[in-house]
């Protein structure tokens, strides 16, 4: 009887995998590795619904009668503790060992915190799962004075999120500027000016941030603004990602598991997907939606089938903060300069190169401008910065 295939990991990736496989038509053992015991569910709905509805259900990925038709072997809440390549098995934590013909690594990541002494206090949080959502929902219930250390996509979420309970914020940023690693200075600048308008408090270049207590709240400081008290601190300041077994296992690693295409390792018996892999034209991983559905999808076709596509899609995320729709297609990439078309209910921001070649387009209300803008990029179509600018100019015009 064949081993069949293993799936290391319960989130999104996973559940992709999974689903792409039995729908490919795989009828053989599809074995699931979870150290969580819910059924796969996305992750985006945690700092927004989760948070809000009252009775927010779990965000599952597929529906009850889908995921049963799935017909998985779930070994959960269970971590996998050693790949054995050898043997081509995982241990399990309860000494079990899983066999497979083909091991898929989806094991994520998971939040970095700013030191150890934030590890510990019962009145700092992080968000990345179904259980920290929950616990992070109730005591949001009567907290008044909120912390958010960080001013990435997830702390601003979850600050946009408080703001709309009725929460005081102070967002508390170690770099010079908001979201600074995936967006340039003027969207930045745009990002923080909404905030600022909403009520939020956004202290940037921190630096190093410190931790107290006192009377048992936390206390936030740094060299740029004095201690300070509050109810409850949030950290989002960016994840670790899940790499001890893929380094354990003696596999390729460098900014995630390195990976083809096709999501294939340096064992040709081991794949990766989501979070943890490395983008095969970036050369780093990506924690967004789009990679986490979309590379899953093309590494299970692949599995199957030699002769289907690799994955080489552009990194494309989105955010929804105050009712806004952002979406940012593309990453900003050595010297350009950033064209912005503001519009009665809309602002874009196209990032061009030397070559007067778009990089990125960040977009707020406007998704169907990221449709033309795959284009643009796939093509290398070079665009003229004064008829971008231009909110008479048809930008349809440009397909």
């Amino acid at each position: 009887m064949s081993a069949g295939m293993v799936i290391i990991g319960g989130g999104q990736a996973a559940g992709w995998v999974a689903k792409t496989l039995r729908d490919s038509g795989y009828q053989g053992t599809i074995s699931v590795i979870s150290d969580e015991p819910w059924d796969f569910y996305e992750r985006p709905p945690l700092s927004k619904r989760a948070l809000l509805e009252a009775d927010a259900p779990l965000s599952r990925l597929f529906s009850e009668e889908q995921q049963a038709a799935l017909d998985l072997t779930w070994y959960r809440p269970l971590r996998a503790e050693r790949i054995q390549r050898q043997q081509k098995s995982v241990l399990l934590s309860n000494g079990q060992s899983v066999p497979y013909d083909r091991l898929l690594i989806a094991t994520g990541s998971r939040p970095r915190l700013p030191g150890r002494e934030w590890q510990n206090h019962p009145r700092v949080h992080t968000l990345r799962s179904w259980h920290d959502a929950l616990s992070l929902k109730s005591a949001l219930a009567d907290c008044r004075q909120l912390a958010v250390v960080g001013g990435g996509w997830i702390g601003l979420e979850i600050a946009a999120s408080a703001r709309s309970l009725g929460i005081a914020v102070t967002l508390y940023e170690r770099q010079p500027r908001l979201c600074q690693r995936s967006v340039d200075a003027a969207v930045s600048q745009a990002l923080l000016t909404l905030h600022q308008q909403q009520g939020v408090s956004i202290h940037c270049d921190c630096g190093e941030m410190r931790l107290a207590h006192q009377h048992g709240l936390p206390q936030i400081s740094c060299d740029q603004v004095p201690l300070r008290s509050f109810d409850r601190v949030v950290v989002g300041v960016g994840v670790e990602l899940n790499l001890e077994l893929a380094q354990q296992a003696g596999l390729e690693v460098g900014n995630g598991i390195v990976i083809d295409d096709r999501g294939q390792t340096s064992d040709p018996a081991i794949y990766a997907v989501g979070d943890v892999a490395r983008h095969p034209r970036f050369g780093f991983s990506l924690q967004s939606w789009a990679f986490a559905q979309n590379q899953a999808i093309a590494t299970a076709r692949a599995l199957l089938d030699p002769a289907a596509p690799g994955y080489d899609e552009i990194p494309w995320l989105w955010s929804d903060q105050y009712g806004i729709n952002m979406q940012i297609l593309g990453l900003p990439q050595g010297q350009g300069k950033t064209v912005v078309r503001q519009q009665s209910d809309s602002t874009l921001w196209f990032r061009l190169g030397e070559d007067n070649c778009l990089q990125q387009l960040v977009s707020f209300n406007d998704a169907r401008s990221i449709k033309l803008a795959k284009r643009w990029i796939g093509t290398q179509r070079p665009l003229d910065a004064q008829q971008l600018a231009d909110p008479a100019f048809s930008l349809m015009t440009l397909r």
